[in-house]
């Protein structure tokens, strides 16, 4: 099947299970407040978490990594949806995907290396992933990409895009993150090399950082990638938190 209806149907999959667990906890919280049933030690846990505006950790443990309070996160939630919705009105790949929405973001990288390896008759495993940032933003995005895919939804941490000249920069005092364009995700048949023009900057999904690095995007520098790297310069999919 096609890898990118494979990436779709395991987070409708994963959605399904969440926003289910959601309104049977809700439920429950509802029925336990009118006296309709005893409540649970976890569902007294759940109304003190959700008073807190807090995510509670039974709805945590079926979601994505994420640091955002109770809010944020539904509005997060719904918006996921709502692109899992549109993806699946008749499975083509969207013309620019908000990877930061996806579960996996990782397995939407394998399925570029999957549909491009199949298309040029590839080994897999001799297959990998190559980054371009372009100079657009999502709703400059037309079309598909011939090859690959066109990705948005990161944010730098500890430096800034600099659109212009389209390398890393120095961020502004008052600017702590700084949004990034559109990014070009493609699959080549060849070990990328590591260049001194080019920092191999690692994306994660939280501001925590821990156990939950996606990928690396190369961003150009005129700068040594060290200064980067003692900077700690990241992409993140999420700055709440």
């Amino acid at each position: 099947g096609d890898p990118y209806v494979q990436v779709l149907r395991q987070d409708v999959s994963r959605i399904n299970l969440l926003l289910t667990a959601v309104r049977k906890s809700l439920e429950e919280l509802r029925m336990g407040l009118r006296g309709e049933m005893q409540i649970s030690d976890e569902m007294s846990s759940s109304l003190d978490q959700l008073a807190r505006n807090a995510v509670p950790e039974g709805w945590e443990a079926l979601a994505y990594p994420s640091k955002r309070p109770l809010a944020q996160w539904v509005l997060d939630l719904a918006d996921r949806a709502r692109q899992l919705n549109e993806w699946a009105q008749d499975g083509t790949l969207l013309k620019v995907t908000w990877i930061s929405g996806l579960f996996m973001p990782q397995s939407f990288l394998t399925a570029v290396m999957q549909v491009t390896a199949r298309r040029n008759e590839w080994l897999l495993e001799q297959t990998s992933i190559k980054t371009e940032v372009t100079r657009k933003a999502p709703e400059d995005v037309v079309a598909l990409a011939r090859d690959g895919a066109y990705i948005h939804g990161l944010f730098l941490e500890g430096a800034r895009w600099d659109e212009k000249g389209s390398s890393l920069e120095w961020s502004n005092a008052k600017d702590r993150f700084s949004k990034m364009p559109v990014i070009l995700i493609k699959a080549v048949n060849q070990v990328p090399e590591d260049s001194p023009e080019c920092f191999n900057c690692p994306v994660y999904q939280t501001r925590n950082r821990a156990d939950t690095l996606s990928f690396t995007v190369d961003l150009r520098s005129k700068s040594p990638p060290s200064r980067w790297i003692i900077a700690g310069v990241a992409l993140l999919m999420e700055i709440a938190g």
